[in-house]
């Protein structure tokens, strides 16, 4: 798979990225970095375990190299994760809506990883 497929794929903008990164090379290496990266694992744990201070850490991690990265869905609802974390201390969290808005993240992660792994084929 070229590298403009998989980010029209994903949602995100391969220009965006190039003009950042410059190099098809350097867009690889770092995308191909995104599967050792361990927010996502967190957030899970850390949602399950109802730890929302490192919940929101995790998700706004998740968001930041999905920023950087520029892959667009995951991006996207992994920010919409974040700012329903982002008051945890002077609201309640909304129990449902954090477990739906993580099922929207898990099926975005599985989408990039599986699309990153296909780039490696």
């Amino acid at each position: 798979m070229k590298l403009e497929q998989f980010y029209k794929n994903l949602g995100g903008s391969y220009q965006e990225i190039k003009d950042r990164l410059q190099s098809d090379d350097l867009i690889q290496r770092f995308t191909l970095k995104f599967l050792n990266d361990k927010s996502y694992e967190t957030l899970c744990k850390a949602v399950e375990e109802e730890n929302y201070d490192e919940a929101f850490r995790a998700a706004h991690t998740l968001k930041g190299v999905c920023q950087n990265l520029s892959f667009g869905n995951l991006s996207k609802s992994s920010s919409e994760l974040t700012e329903l974390l982002r008051n945890r201390a002077t609201e309640p969290v909304d129990m449902d809506k954090c477990k739906e808005l993580l099922s929207i993240v898990s099926v975005d992660y599985r989408a990039v990883t599986v699309a990153i792994e296909s780039l490696q084929a």
